[in-house]
């Protein structure tokens, strides 16, 4: 079974659930950075062709007004949160390349339904689309 390094696009995943996330972006990205607390740890079936994977490592990458998210200290412990400085989808790179590399040279699993994204994305990592991954959340609370 392959171990990743799941590696969520926060805007892309979160702008794919019109659950009124426009109206408080930092918010909306604290709902979803939380919801991702329980994946660390466990086998799932988002790669290849639904096969499972173990995450060994949850990084979020948040953008723009959402930056302003806060969190409590257990999900800041269990979801690496990464402030893009500038566009989400750069950091997301540096991300994923950063896995890649050694001492690590762990694999990448990206959650983005962004095809410029993908494409710039380094050999070797996996991708998931933003409902694979919703799928195995909680259900979100009414707002």
């Amino acid at each position: 079974m392959t171990s990743v390094v799941l590696v969520v696009d926060v805007a892309n995943v979160m702008g794919s659930r019109p659950d009124g996330w426009w109206k408080d972006r930092a918010g909306a990205a604290a709902r979803l950075v939380t919801s991702l607390v329980p994946l660390a740890g466990q086998r799932v079936p988002l790669g290849p062709d639904g096969a499972a994977v173990l995450v060994d490592r949850v990084v979020a990458v948040v953008e723009g007004r959402a930056r302003a998210l806060t969190l409590p200290d257990d999900v800041r412990a269990a979801v690496e949160v990464v402030l893009a400085a500038h566009d989400g989808d750069s950091a997301v790179v540096e991300v994923a390349t950063a896995v890649l590399a050694p001492p690590t040279e762990a694999v990448p699993l990206v959650a983005t339904a962004d095809r410029g994204l993908r494409e710039r994305l380094p050999a070797g990592s996996l991708v998931t689309g933003p409902r694979a991954l919703l799928d195995l959340l909680p259900a979100p609370h009414p707002r």
